[in-house]
């Protein structure tokens, strides 16, 4: 099977990770600095278990935006296709850890939000088999905001593979989750592969039961939708056949990125098929490819950081999962 290129499109940006133990923002004096950004995880993943990935987006031509490149860089992610700005700074996101694993989010906003499409390569977009749309801050203002949606809809028409995963931020969105739900509405009905947590599937659909939620996102034109459930697994469905699939037990230290992993082993897995659309039918072969993708994003969170916790091949198969 041919390993073929996968482009992610969205942020990156600089986590400052709060090391003071079971704290909140507020209170949190001691901050590492980390890589982050949705996209950007997602790209590393596929890197890191043998696939080629490239990341689209805007850092600032700042200190921290060549710290991004860098890392992505060492990484072995291709960021030829990353933009600096001289004029907005790299955008950051203060993150503080609690006890059980879950993330409080503040975001200073720069240089992503300033993608446009004149900032896009075309043609290594044509070259690409995959495109993946996991932004948090994509849809929230223009240029980015037209961009996204517009890219989505010229590859839908060039019939490549869509993947989305909305990643819903209520820190970044407030009061206008509606409008955040009508946006993601349009993007799923461009994509063909849709991931998204049970939280989300409530907030976008309006329905708290698992099928019928998955039910509105295969209505709208989603193909394969797969909504994690954390330790539970991932309920999948390709509009066919919907099953959870197990995950494995771990001791949580940090979820950050792990929905990201998640993507990433699955593009990963789906970038080696010669017509992922078609096997995404497979309701069998699925399942192992999502069993496969929880056990990566379930490592994940066995260790601080995104990007630094994405365990490689040799690492999972060590585990003996399989």
């Amino acid at each position: 099977m041919k390993n073929r290129s996968v482009i992610c499109i969205g942020e990156l940006l600089i986590d400052f990770f709060c090391t003071d133990v079971d704290i909140d923002l507020v209170e949190g004096k001691n901050f590492q600095k980390q890589a982050g950004g949705a996209p950007a995880n997602v790209c590393a993943t596929l890197v890191k278990l043998g696939g080629t990935a490239l990341f689209s987006g805007k850092v600032g031509n700042d200190p921290f935006g060549h710290f991004l490149i860098r890392t992505l860089d060492e990484a072995n992610v291709d960021t030829s296709m990353v933009v600096l700005d001289d004029k907005k700074p790299t955008t950051m996101a203060f993150v503080s850890l609690q006890k059980n694993g879950e993330r409080d989010f503040v975001f200073n906003r720069g240089a992503d939000a300033f993608l446009s499409e004149g900032d896009l390569d075309k043609e290594k977009l044509k070259e690409a088999s995959i495109l993946h749309f996991g932004s948090a801050t994509a849809l929230l203002s223009d240029p980015f905001q037209s961009l996204y949606l517009n890219t989505m809809k010229s590859a839908k028409t060039e019939g490549k593979f869509i993947s989305f995963d909305p990643n819903y931020r209520s820190a970044l969105w407030g009061s206008k989750e509606t409008i955040f739900c009508d946006l993601v509405k349009q993007g799923v009905a461009l994509a063909d592969f849709v991931k998204v947590s049970d939280e989300e599937l409530k907030i976008i659909t309006g329905e708290s039961e698992l099928k019928k939620g998955i039910l509105v996102l295969h209505q709208l034109g989603a193909k394969l939708v797969a909504v994690t459930l954390g330790k539970e697994g991932t309920m999948i469905s390709n509009g066919m056949n919907s099953e959870i699939v197990p995950s494995i037990s771990v001791v949580s230290v940090d979820s950050t990125g792990a929905g990201d992993a998640f993507v990433g082993a699955t593009l990963f897995q789906l970038a080696k098929e010669e017509n992922p659309k078609e096997v995404i039918k497979d309701f069998e072969v699925l399942k192992k490819i999502i069993f496969f993708s929880n056990i990566v994003g379930a490592l994940v969170c066995t260790k601080v950081g995104a990007i630094s916790a994405i365990p490689t091949i040799e690492e999972i198969e060590g585990q003996r999962f399989f």
